[in-house]
């Protein structure tokens, strides 16, 4: 079962930003494209630099030789060491398409009152006195 993980307001992210998180050990970035929120981890699959402090651009689009056009505003990052970019939607890689993607994670945005009703459940050990020890089960 996936763990759950509050890192933000929706508000503390506006469109076309983004922030990096700790969460479970890993950096995260989480982006927001104009209301959606995206997440990558922040290690870029090509040689491990910290991708989501990269460049966010453009996708840069071309029918032929001088012929050129940037689309999807803001969806694209830019690694910071090797320029390689990636979609911040889907992970996939622009330079090998075919074998390189950033890990993504799945994204919700919820009313605050729909967290705090729960459930919510504390997690417990059992202890037990033996003699002069006590001892946790883990």
């Amino acid at each position: 079962m996936a763990s759950r993980h509050v890192v933000a307001a929706a508000d503390e992210i506006p469109p076309g930003g983004r922030k990096i998180v700790n969460v479970r050990g890993r950096q995260i970035g989480v982006f927001n494209l104009g209301g959606e929120f995206f997440a990558l981890i922040n290690v870029c699959p090509h040689q491990g630099a910290k991708l989501c402090e990269g460049a966010i651009l453009s996708q840069l689009v071309s029918d032929g030789p001088g012929d050129y056009r940037l689309e999807r505003q803001g969806e694209m990052i830019r690694c910071p060491w090797h320029c390689w970019e990636f979609d911040i939607r889907t992970g996939q890689s622009w330079c090998e398409p075919n074998d390189v993607k950033a890990k993504t994670y799945n994204v919700t945005v919820e009313p605050g009152g729909t967290l705090a009703k729960g459930p919510f459940k504390a997690e417990t050990l059992a202890v037990a006195v033996e003699r002069d020890y006590v001892i946790v089960e883990m």
